[in-house]
C-alpha cells in the first residue's frame, strides 16, 4: 500500500505565498499536523516499511515525524512544482498570467518559466511506476507537496480529466493507493484531512 502525504504547514503557507522549491521548514502548526497524522496512522495500525521524501526540508521533517526510525530515501521527483520567476509571489495578488492559469489549470498552460503540469504528471508517474512492485509488497510513505501530489493523483486516475488540479489538498492530507492482484494501481482514496 502506498500512502501519499502533503507536508505540514510552513510560515509561507500561512502567509499565502507561492513557495514552490524554496526550502521552508515546518512551523509549529506544521509539526503538530505531522504529529497528528502520525498518531492517526499508528492508531489505525499502519506502519511503514520504507519512506520516500522530496528533498525539501518541510517534506523531510513531515516524513521524519510520521515515520520515526524508518530511514528516508530522498527522491527529487517528489519535489514541488518549479514556479520559476513566480516563486515567492503573494497569492492574494497574483500576476495576471498566473491568475489566468489558476482559473483553469487543466486547460491553460502554466506561464513561461513555470514547470508545465503534464511534466509534473510524467515525473510523478515515472516514480510511481518504479515503486509499483515494492508497493505491492510493502507499506510505503511518500512525503511530498500539493502540486506534486496532484500530479501523482492525476497519473493514478487517468479519467480524472484534470479535476485534481483545482482540488484543494490541505497540509498533511493523505491519499492511499494500492497495487491490486492484476498489478495495476487502484484509484486513490483520501484519508481524513489532518487540521
Amino acid at each position: 500500500m502506498m500512502y501519499l502525504i502533503r507536508h505540514g504547514q510552513t510560515v509561507k503557507n500561512k502567509e499565502n505565498v507561492l513557495q514552490g522549491r524554496s526550502n521552508s521548514p515546518l512551523n509549529e502548526v506544521g509539526r503538530q499536523q505531522a504529529e497528528a497524522a502520525g498518531e492517526m496512522l499508528k492508531a489505525a495500525g499502519i506502519s511503514f516499511d520504507k519512506v520516500y521524501t522530496s528533498p525539501l526540508i518541510r517534506a523531510v521533517q513531515t516524513a521524519e515525524i510520521i515515520a520515526g526510525d524508518v530511514p528516508l530515501t530522498v527522491d527529487d521527483r517528489l519535489i514541488e512544482m518549479d514556479y520559476g520567476p513566480y516563486e515567492g509571489m503573494e497569492l492574494k495578488n497574483p500576476a495576471p498570467e498566473v491568475l489566468e492559469f489558476f482559473r483553469d489549470f487543466a486547460h491553460n498552460p502554466a506561464p513561461e518559466g513555470m514547470e508545465q503540469l503534464p511534466d509534473i504528471v510524467a515525473r510523478l508517474g515515472a516514480f510511481l511506476e518504479e515503486i509499483r512492485e515494492e508497493a505491492a509488497r510493502k507499506n510505503l510513505l511518500l512525503s511530498t507537496h500539493a502540486i506534486a501530489m496532484k500530479g501523482a493523483l492525476e497519473y493514478l486516475t487517468p479519467d480524472s480529466n484534470g479535476r485534481y488540479w483545482s482540488k484543494y489538498v490541505g497540509n498533511c492530507e493523505i491519499y492511499t493507493a494500492e497495487v491490486g492482484a492484476d498489478g495495476n494501481w487502484s484509484v486513490p482514496v483520501s484519508l481524513q484531512n489532518i487540521e
